[in-house]
């Protein structure tokens, strides 16, 4: 893998994201999702909420460093804030 630019935040990155998802793998073998309605406009699943969060997290923090351009640890903040918004009440 020498012709990949892998910094250690990288790895750290796709490793919390594989780690994420074999966390929503054991949480839907141990306890089945069922569609529910929250704030969102359609029924969503478990599953539906969390590809939501990392979609809003990729816009967020494109929103931020094309707004701000600085200080990514608060886009990262903020992110995390919505996706337990989403989670929790989505």
């Amino acid at each position: 893998m020498s012709w990949m630019a892998w910094t250690w935040q990288t790895a750290l990155f796709f490793s919390a994201l594989g780690g994420a998802l074999m966390l929503m793998t054991i949480a839907e073998l141990v306890r089945p999702t069922s569609f529910v309605r929250g704030f969102l406009p359609m029924p969503t699943t478990r599953g539906d909420r969390f590809f939501i969060c990392l979609l809003s997290a990729a816009f967020i923090h494109l929103i931020w460093l094309g707004l701000i351009g600085q200080s990514v640890p608060i886009a990262s903040a903020v992110s995390v804030a919505w996706a337990f918004v989403v989670m929790r009440w989505g």
